[in-house]
């Protein structure tokens, strides 16, 4: 029988049902402060799922995975602005 190889997942892996607010924001809460993740207003009213691993976060929607964002929490910040646009 062929052995596996293990998965290692992190202890601080978790997954967030959101909606994102008219302003274009999400909410998430890291150790005990909220933090602000801008997204943008055209994903308004959009289902999402939050993909935390640590301070890395994933952001897709929840109808069909698309990615929307990917960003390293800074826990330092409220509020994690979009990248400017180039």
């Amino acid at each position: 029988m062929p052995s596996r190889q293990a998965i290692l997942v992190s202890e601080h892996f978790r997954v967030r049902r959101d909606r994102v607010d008219a302003d274009g924001k999400l909410t998430l809460r890291h150790n005990s402060r909220l933090h602000h993740i801008g997204i943008g207003r055209r994903w308004a009213g959009t289902s999402v799922l939050i993909l935390a691993r640590d301070l890395e976060l994933r952001i897709i929607t929840h109808d069909d995975g698309q990615l929307i964002r990917e960003l390293t929490l800074d826990p330092t910040r409220n509020y994690q602005a979009q990248a400017p646009r180039v």
